[in-house]
């Protein structure tokens, strides 16, 4: 891995910063947080801005729609956008960032023709129905039912934490499609449109009060057959290749983020006197290093996974783990340097603290992560 930058490379980056200054005083006000279709309208214009200036699917192949840009060029694209203050991906993040990447490298040409170039013009959202009630953490133990039916499959059960489902247009969907196979077998990935007949949406309401995860029911959904990617019952394995996207480059933009929310808790704590505390600077300093080895190590699993094809490796379970557990401890620090003000649901930091609590859990426990780190890097035995 190359840490330097080349003259093509900071040409690059001075034309993006240019953009950025140019575009982004000129965006509308962003919606409440916690209005979702207003939300997706938002998101959705900003990658059509995206689209249009040339940066949408950055880092995508150019056979599926992006650019083909090298891994340090999309790490310069998430450094600039983060520092300038660009509007996330939001609404668009399973589409652009799992169900996208995903169908780019597993998906069919016909498929890849239908469905990303949507999603790199911010015309359709994605959710992802993933998890289920009785299979969380222990994914492999779904029991959503999918029964060939003709060209369809007739999909019968349910799905919960499936995130952005009252927006989104699509889901990509983990049914189970041989049921007398064991359970890392006969899983299918589906994608499902999310007007067909039979879906029932219900939003659960977080704890920051947001309602950006659902309950998905589904009653003899018919879907079809054509919006299989991968083989019938090979699921498990197109999976595998979603959460790697899922671990190990969706949250690199968010590692760029933290360390400037650590800078700024850094200016408060000296405003208001806390930064008078050793503890806390110690504690400040610690966070400082470990953000700065989460963005080498993000680096690294970027350029593995250019070498691999475009799939990151068992290195994101590495970076996922590490970095929720410093996510947390960050918006911890926030709340010592606030005091009682981090009580305050009105205070960024004060919401971020509430989402943080989740990122243990979401994409993959740390338990799941220490068991794929101890046995696919350590080569330690499986558990019993």
């Amino acid at each position: 891995m190359d840490l330097t930058y080349t003259p093509e490379e900071e040409e690059f980056r001075a034309r993006l910063r240019a953009w950025l200054a140019k575009v982004l005083p000129t965006l509308p006000p962003k919606p409440s947080p916690r209005d979702w279709p207003a939300r997706r309208a938002y998101d959705l214009g900003w990658q059509r801005t995206l689209y249009d200036a040339g940066y949408a699917g950055l880092h995508w192949p150019v056979d599926a729609g992006g650019r083909g840009a090298t891994p340090t060029q999309h790490l310069i694209y998430l450094e600039e956008t983060e520092k300038a203050g660009a509007p996330y991906v939001g609404a668009n993040f399973v589409g652009l960032l799992h169900a996208g990447p995903t169908i780019a490298s597993e998906g069919s040409a016909e498929q890849r023709s239908r469905w990303l170039p949507p999603v790199l013009r911010g015309e359709e959202v994605w959710c992802q129905g993933f998890s289920e009630p009785g299979a969380g953490s222990d994914l492999a133990a779904l029991r959503t039912r999918a029964r060939r039916d003709g060209d369809d499959y007739v999909v019968n059960g349910s799905k919960i934490w499936t995130s952005h489902a009252e927006v989104a247009d699509w889901c990509e969907l983990l049914v189970r499609t041989d049921p007398d196979a064991s359970k890392h077998r006969g899983i299918t990935w589906l994608a499902m449109p999310m007007d067909a007949p039979g879906i029932t949406v219900r939003p659960l309401r977080t704890l920051a009060g947001s309602t950006e995860f659902a309950e998905v029911f589904l009653d003899d959904v018919r879907v079809p057959a054509a919006n299989r990617v991968g083989a019938e019952n090979d699921g498990w394995r197109v999976t595998m290749v979603t959460l790697s996207y899922e671990r190990g480059t969706a949250f690199v933009g968010e590692v760029v983020a933290c360390r400037r929310v650590l800078s700024e808790i850094a200016r408060e704590a000296r405003k208001n006197g806390r930064w008078d505390d050793a503890v806390l600077r110690r504690r400040l300093g610690r966070l400082n290093a470990e953000f700065r080895a989460l963005w080498r190590l993000t680096q690294w699993n970027v350029s593995e996974a250019q070498g691999t094809g475009g799939v990151p490796g068992a290195g994101a379970s590495v970076f996922k783990l590490g970095y929720s557990h410093a996510r947390q401890e960050l918006f911890d620090a926030a709340a010592e340097v606030l005091g009682p003000e981090s009580l305050d649901l009105g205070r960024e930091w004060t919401l971020d603290r509430l989402s943080s609590l989740s990122y243990t859990i979401a994409a993959g426990t740390s338990q799941i992560q220490r068991n794929i780190v101890a046995e696919r890097i350590l080569g330690l035995p499986r558990g019993r």
